[in-house]
């Protein structure tokens, strides 16, 4: 947790967040693509990320997002959540079409291998996951959807 994480908390917090998602995302890998991936705005606001790279289901061009994460059980959590948008990010439906996946965490390259966790387990990962990102429960109660969590783990 950095200096910056409550600022950051704060903003996450707002429900009109989902509408810049696409400005955050595009600054954001910009920004690491500029300073070969030693600065990213996740990271500024003293929080966890790393940039999943995955191929899309339909085209096969790998496309790559910074996500938040947390780190847990020698992996990575990330959360489908978009701000709690209605609709789910794309790389969720491409991450459930392919068998493994690229991440660059802390400027390191690992290929992963995914799940995506059900029942007890992803109450128990939630549960860790708010404690980094408090938000995640507000992004529940913005959409009907229910938020998916996976599990990366390096192959």
């Amino acid at each position: 947790m950095g200096l910056l994480t409550p600022i950051a908390i704060k903003l996450g917090s707002y429900s009109w967040m989902p509408g810049l998602l696409p400005q955050i995302t595009w600054t954001d890998k910009h920004l690491q693509r500029l300073t070969r991936g030693r600065v990213s705005m996740v990271g500024i606001a003293g929080l966890p990320s790393l940039l999943l790279t995955v191929k899309g289901r339909k085209s096969g061009i790998p496309r790559t997002t910074p996500l938040l994460c947390v780190p847990w059980q020698g992996g990575w959590l990330i959360a489908g959540s978009s701000f709690g948008a209605p609709k789910p990010p794309i790389w969720s439906a491409n991450l459930r079409a392919a068998e493994t996946v690229e991440i660059v965490y802390n400027r390191r390259p690992y290929t992963c291998r995914w799940r995506e966790l059900t029942g007890e387990e992803k109450d128990r990962a939630w549960a860790h996951m708010t404690t980094v990102w408090p938000n995640y429960d507000k992004y529940t109660e913005w959409t009907d959807r229910v938020i998916p969590v996976f599990l990366l783990t390096p192959a």
